[in-house]
């Protein structure tokens, strides 16, 4: 199977080559982080000879768009709401002349007094959405009676997707005003709903296409859409083909990012560590826009409790509102910083009692048969947490290693040494039930080669690779025999993201479904062959759904099916069902089940399964420079059956290293203004 990754011929956005007539767009962002905006003088841009058109919000039919709540403009047309935030669109036949341009749009503004800080934000509670809380058991009386209490506030930083494939989408317009996006994004459906409300077009005169993206994380599930219909705008207006690429500092700058919290908590515990009772106020900054910040706010609340059992706990959120771009969803979704929450307590608690944090996360971790239920009513079902902590105990050597980093820690001069276990259990599914759902279009052509799509859409975390595996297994055929066809919304209509760690999961669904019910097709007509029967010229073989039992005993393997006594080859089977006109082309949809959870009362079954991993790393930190360097980590998950080794690996160590960068090396700088100072790759 080619890596077309690894020999250079795998084509992104911007490698299609430019069609006849196509135009190259661009925006031109906000110079203040609030004010109003009262007029737009492009007499200089209209100048440039390349300049073909520039655009305002009064030309975009509707300007308003946003996942959860419509209210951040596509274009600003009175309020500005953070620095960059794009203001008006050029259209030029060449790049040059469009950075040309970008540069001679003047502005005149009302400027604002912007909030610029979260602390800011929280003390005048400058709020976009404040969920109801989580509460469980008898909060006061575990206060009263522990013997200690701890108290404190937590700070965690934002982070940049820094996707290696900026935002990028190519409008193409078609016949009677239809307009074809081919986007990197992550959610073709909600980039196609949101082109054609700004175009004042029905959702069935677009087509979103996305073969796959340069990396994404998060950024581009729904930050991609607006700037897909930027593109879609200029091919409608002028009936050109007209492509937005950002450049690295241009995607950097308005783009959100992972959300900032600033967290307050209150710990109850007894003299051995073990956690009574918990309180917790969680702020993270949405930035000036609602965007995906409830269901981040909302994830953030359902991880605090991280891999503990915590008896009594009351958690409450708020999501602020700044000047800064607004904030969005990144690796994790707010699981990480509902993580890092609990887990920086736990070290709180053992540096109090003056223990091994080790024991106590341990201790407290949820068990398989009792102290299993989470804060917000779910059961932690197949629970390995316990014995993951045990295994990975032994097999990193912790407490042996431990006596040597104190060892060395008493002799060493300039240098320290750090070693900790932490742990993560991340719930799998969306937090709106209705996401919970794929579809899937599979096509056995008469050579035996299969063609399938799904809504899921491949961004290097391997998604392709499983769909393939998923249909190679059901049908016994090689995994070269199968391609995963570009995601499309006319082929896969009113898809989710992919995202939530879900994709594999509902898309690869989908498609055992679809190849199940092909499959006991197939399977009807290699036992009607291998019985010898004859058809006359007016028969056919009738296949149906009630003849499970006597076609159980075949199977698929090898390119052929199987009988106990008989084989038929794969191609030759696809011939026969093609000649006997029975389908080989089907449709799967499917949800999740068991998802039912109520947020007015804050209980009920939020995730279909949890994942749950633990992490030793030791660590070697100079106190005169800060430079601090990674001498081990041992990684422990528990991911059930894996469908592809390579793949799985390659998620687990990336996204660790990506939360490694998160927490170690990576800071997102402004200036006094709001205006992102680190945005590019020499400065981030």
């Amino acid at each position: 199977m080619t890596n077309t990754h690894v020999t250079g011929e795998s084509i992104f956005v911007d490698d299609i080559a430019p069609m006849k007539g196509e135009v190259y767009v661009g925006y031109v962002g906000s110079p203040v982080a609030a004010g109003r905006l009262q007029k737009i003088d492009f007499s200089k841009v209209l100048k440039i000879p390349e300049v073909v058109a520039v655009f305002t919000a009064k030309d975009i039919h509707h300007n308003l768009w946003g996942t959860i709540v419509k209210d951040q403009p596509i274009l600003v047309e009175n309020e500005i709401g953070y620095i960059d935030e794009p203001l008006c669109l050029i259209a030029a036949e060449s790049k040059a002349a469009l950075e040309e341009a970008r540069k001679k749009v003047v502005f005149t503004i009302e400027p604002k007094k912007p909030i610029l800080h979260l602390s800011e934000a929280i003390e005048k509670r400058h709020f976009l959405h404040s969920p109801l809380p989580f509460t469980c058991g008898d909060v006061a009386s575990a206060f009263s009676e522990a013997d200690h209490q701890l108290k404190g506030t937590l700070a965690i930083g934002g982070q940049e997707h820094f996707y290696l494939e900026s935002q990028a989408s190519i409008a193409y317009p078609d016949d009677g005003g239809k307009i074809k996006i081919v986007s990197s994004s992550q959610h073709p459906t909600e980039t196609q709903h949101l082109v054609a409300e700004a175009l004042g077009l029905p959702f069935h005169h677009v087509v979103c296409e996305v073969k796959r993206m340069g990396g994404a994380f998060g950024g581009k599930e729904s930050q991609a859409a607006p700037f897909a219909a930027m593109a879609a705008l200029a091919a409608n207006k002028l009936n050109r083909p007209a492509r937005i690429v950002l450049s690295k500092d241009d995607d950097m700058k308005v783009t959100g990012k992972r959300h900032p919290f600033f967290n307050f908590y209150e710990v109850a515990f007894n003299k051995n560590g073990r956690i009574l009772g918990l309180k917790v106020k969680m702020y993270a900054d949405g930035g000036a826009y609602t965007d995906l910040s409830p269901s981040i706010i909302d994830r953030a609340m359902f991880h605090v409790d991280g891999s503990y059992f915590i008896e009594n706990a009351l958690i409450e959120a708020w999501v602020c509102k700044t000047n800064s771009h607004s904030n969005t969803a990144f690796r994790g979704f707010g699981g990480p910083q509902g993580n890092l929450t609990i887990e920086n307590i736990i070290e709180e608690i053992a540096q109090f009692l003056k223990l091994d944090a080790a024991l106590i996360r341990q201790m407290n971790c949820y068990q398989e048969s009792n102290s299993n239920i989470t804060p917000y009513g779910q059961v932690v079902e197949n629970n390995l947490l316990p014995q993951l902590f045990e295994n990975i105990l032994k097999s990193s050597d912790y407490f042996n290693r431990r006596k040597l980093v104190d060892n060395f820690n008493q002799t060493s001069r300039g240098k320290i040494k750090g070693l900790a276990l932490t742990a993560c259990k991340f719930g799998i599914s969306f937090t709106a039930r209705f996401l919970n759902q794929g579809n899937a279009l599979v096509n056995i052509h008469r050579d035996g080669t299969v063609q399938v799509s799904t809504g899921a859409t491949e961004m290097g975390q391997g998604v392709n690779t499983k769909i393939k595996l998923v249909v190679a297994r059901s049908f016994g055929i090689k995994v070269d025999d199968v391609e995963v066809m570009t995601t499309s919304t006319e082929k896969n209509a009113n898809t989710s993201p992919t995202a939530a760690s879900s994709g594999s999961d509902i898309n690869g669904a989908a498609v055992k479904i679809a190849c199940d019910k092909i499959v006991k097709r197939l399977k009807q007509v290699a036992q009607f062959h291998f019985s010898g029967k004859k058809l006359s010229l007016a028969d056919e073989i009738e296949v149906s759904d009630s003849l499970e039992a006597s076609i159980s005993e075949l199977y698929f393997k090898d390119d052929c099916v199987w009988s106990k006594s008989q084989k038929m080859t794969w191609v030759e089977l696809i011939q026969k069902a093609y000649l006997n006109r029975i389908s080989i082309s089907e449709y799967g949809h499917f949800k999740t089940s068991g998802l039912a959870f109520d947020r007015i009362k804050g209980l009920g079954t939020a995730f279909k399964y949890f994942t749950p991993g633990v992490a030793v790393s030791e660590v070697l930190i100079d106190t005169y420079t800060g430079d601090t360097k990674i001498l081990r980590s041992d990684l422990l998950m528990d991911i059930g059956r894996s469908m592809d080794h390579g793949v799985d690996m390659g998620q687990i160590t990336g996204g660790f290293i990506q939360g490694v960068g998160w927490l170690t090396t990576e800071k997102l700088f402004y200036n006094e203004k709001g205006s992102l100072v680190s945005h590019s790759p020499t400065t981030y």
